[in-house]
């Protein structure tokens, strides 16, 4: 690279740290908004997070690295029950122990999945991620002696945080270490996605071939990567089995693995922002119109999504983001 490219790409990196400053203070302050505004709904928040972990996780093979999958809850079932067997059957109930404990079991659920699915190519791929999905969950449904089996997992009592905060019945305190949880993943898939190792993965998504020509090995990064995207489902999921203090089979359904998809798509694909903002569309409105109208909720948001991959195919994110472009473009 010429000294006159460097001095060029500096400013343009600069913007991009900017933004995701400006990113991070939005989040935060969405955040503390949250929590005085809807201090009787907590519990909802609480889940979206866990819930972002996973979309967050699932963008990483998805939109990053272009994998199709219909089998992530798989590493975000995993997370749950391995932090959920760690307190329920070995007294390890340190809320941060547990989260650790999650994201290996989330990780070592990656590898796994990774190495199977990548297998396969294209509608190949989608087939081996629902058999993934239900092969886990019919594993944690026999293995009844340590996962409860079809009861679920129960008697997970968490310590207080730090040894200070201890979790309430109004999730005040599973609420805000969420919070510090999902700000502190973000940052680093931030760190991550803008590395050489997340530009190799959008290459290998745009052009496997030539990166396979340039001496990558296409399938190692790629399971690199969903070992990383299992660590970070795999902490939601131990997140989850905290804050909700059970484990249930639900974790690893295939429904689970179908909502994700849905709200990545809904948010933007290839967007950690749009993971978030997808995640918190489909949840508040999926909360609001099944308490509205419990009887025919689905096709309401049926309809709803319909007309925003018709209307904003980019995600909601994403063609906000090209408006603004637009908009700036237009300005100069």
């Amino acid at each position: 690279m010429s000294a006159e490219a460097s001095v060029t790409a500096m400013p343009a990196q600069n913007r991009g740290w900017q933004r995701d400053l400006i990113g991070i203070a939005v989040i935060l302050v969405a955040a503390i908004a949250g929590y005085f505004l809807f201090p009787n709904n907590l519990a909802l928040l609480t889940r979206m997070i866990a819930i972002m972990l996973l979309v967050l996780s699932l963008d990483l093979v998805t939109g990053y690295c272009g994998v199709a999958t219909l089998g992530h809850a798989a590493l975000f079932g995993s997370g749950a029950y391995a932090a959920g067997i760690a307190a329920a059957h070995f007294g390890i109930t340190e809320p941060i122990t547990m989260i650790a404990i999650g994201a290996v079991g989330g990780a070592l659920a990656g590898l796994i999945s990774g190495i199977v699915i990548l297998r396969g190519h294209g509608l190949a791929q989608l087939v081996l991620s629902i058999a993934i999905i239900h092969l886990f969950h019919e594993a944690a449904n026999k293995a009844s002696e340590y996962t409860g089996g079809s009861d679920g997992l129960s008697g997970i009592s968490p310590d207080p945080v730090l040894g200070v905060f201890e979790f309430d019945l109004w999730g005040r305190t599973a609420y805000v270490f969420g919070i510090v949880l999902l700000l502190l993943v973000f940052i680093l898939l931030r760190i991550l996605v803008r590395s050489p190792f997340g530009m190799l993965c959008r290459g290998i998504r745009q052009d496997p071939v030539r990166v396979s020509a340039m001496g990558a090995s296409v399938k190692l990064t790629l399971i690199k990567m969903y070992v990383i995207s299992g660590l970070v489902a795999g902490v939601g999921g131990a997140f989850n089995a905290v804050s909700t203090q059970v484990v249930g089979l639900d974790s690893l359904s295939f429904t689970n693995s179908a909502e994700a998809l849905v709200m990545l798509v809904l948010g933007g694909v290839g967007s950690l922002y749009g993971a978030l903002i997808g995640t918190i569309a489909f949840v508040w409105i999926e909360d609001l119109v099944s308490a509205a109208n419990p009887f025919h909720w689905l096709t309401i948001v049926g309809a709803l999504l319909i007309a925003v991959v018709l209307f904003a195919p980019k995600g909601l994110y994403g063609t906000a983001a090209t408006l603004l472009e637009r908009y700036r473009r237009g300005g100069k």
